[in-house]
């Protein structure tokens, strides 16, 4: 398969607080890939750098193998690479279609003034969401009245948007319970089905191994290792987490 993402000894250090040391990680073109590690592992550092909001103080990264560094998300949305955070970033009180097209609202003109165009914005609102969840009709509906798992598939419905080819899930099944987290694992699902490339942050081993092809594990800012899931269960990924045993990636 083609790498879409690889990063290559990526440093950074916040004052004395070495939190990421040399991470390497290679993700490739079409597949759900799971990073994992305790706390302070680097996740969320590392997240930070490939979305846009921290630059690394050494290393690089390349997507389609020409090497980036984004100064600001929206630099990083723009080039194709969406974020979807624990928060969701969604406005509650708003329409579906609101949401999807928030900061990027189409328009048409009428006798010379620029009014909004609803009917447009509500039509491609259910397109995207027809991708991930048929069973959201109806654009109108406030994000307030929708579940936590119809709440993630808007936000990932902006990131559709967006066109982005890869998509970064920040723990996106955390605080939610049985039944709304396997919709977002049909929605992670949903998404390499369509041809993206997801890159998933999660403390469930359980979701890693449910949805993801391979898994890179991080320990104390290094990579500790990069594996398929292929064969894989949350008990023995859990033990290499808390272990910090090794074992050649394949």
């Amino acid at each position: 398969m083609t790498t879409k993402v690889e990063v290559r000894g990526i440093y950074k250090n916040y004052g004395a607080v070495e939190a990421l040391r040399g991470v390497d990680v290679t993700i490739r073109e079409g597949e759900i890939h799971a990073i994992c590690g305790d706390n302070g592992a680097g996740k969320s550092t590392l997240i930070k750098i490939l979305s846009g909001v921290e630059i690394p103080d050494q290393g690089e990264f390349k997507i389609d193998n020409l090497p980036r560094r984004f100064e600001t998300p929206t630099e990083a949305l723009t080039s194709g690479l969406a974020t979807i955070h624990q928060d969701l970033a969604v406005a509650s009180r708003m329409a579906i279609y609101q949401n999807i097209f928030m900061g990027a609202e189409l328009t048409r003109s009428v006798m010379g003034l620029r009014l909004l165009d609803k009917k447009r914005m509500r039509e491609a609102s259910l397109r995207y969401m027809g991708q991930l969840n048929k069973s959201i009709t109806d654009m109108n509906t406030k994000v307030e009245a929708l579940s936590g798992g119809q709440r993630q598939a808007v936000a990932i419905c902006r990131a559709l948007r967006w066109n982005a080819q890869i998509v970064i899930l920040d723990e996106p099944t955390a605080a939610l319970g049985v039944r709304e987290t396997e919709q977002v694992l049909e929605l992670i699902r949903s998404l390499k089905a369509a041809g993206k490339t997801v890159i998933l942050i999660s403390h469930s081993m359980k979701d890693v191994v449910a949805t993801a092809d391979r898994v890179t594990i991080l320990r104390q800012g290094k990579t500790q290792l990069s594996m398929e899931t292929d064969g894989l269960n949350a008990d023995r990924l859990a033990h290499y987490i808390l272990s910090g045993e090794t074992v050649s990636s394949h």
